[in-house]
């Protein structure tokens, strides 16, 4: 299979929020976790089914963190010429860092087709006086 998965027109990623959640659990080392809303908008003529997610997050440092899995939240969301998929869900950071990535799907007819995730900032909260 070839290591190149085709963008399909028409389906595209909206960044609908990004909210610093002092409240969720996070650990030492990454202790600031910000929850985000993500859209994926199917304005294709074809039905497509997510089937994985790759996020890239690098923070002030350089250092980058690789996420991949199967799905989005759990699930595998079958998205039709005219629909979209809405969700959230969290990262947890040590200092600022951007975010970006990509979602893996699958036409009705089983061809493979990527959209990409657009880049978004989460600033660190300056901590103490």
């Amino acid at each position: 299979m070839s290591n190149t998965i085709p963008e399909l027109e028409g389906l595209r990623v909206t960044v609908d929020g990004v909210k610093f959640m002092p409240q969720l659990q996070a650990s030492e080392d990454r202790p600031f976790p910000f929850v985000y809303f993500i859209t994926i908008h199917n304005d294709s003529a074809e039905t497509v089914t997510i089937k994985g997610r790759k996020w890239v997050v690098t923070d002030a440092g350089a250092e980058t963190l690789v996420v991949e899995g199967d799905g989005v939240v759990g699930k595998f969301p079958r998205i039709e010429p005219g629909g979209n998929f809405s969700y959230n869900s969290y990262h947890t950071i040590g200092s600022d860092s951007v975010a970006e990535g990509a979602y893996i799907g699958v036409t009705a007819e089983g061809k493979p087709v990527l959209v990409r995730i657009p880049r978004f900032e989460m600033k660190a909260p300056v901590t103490g006086a």
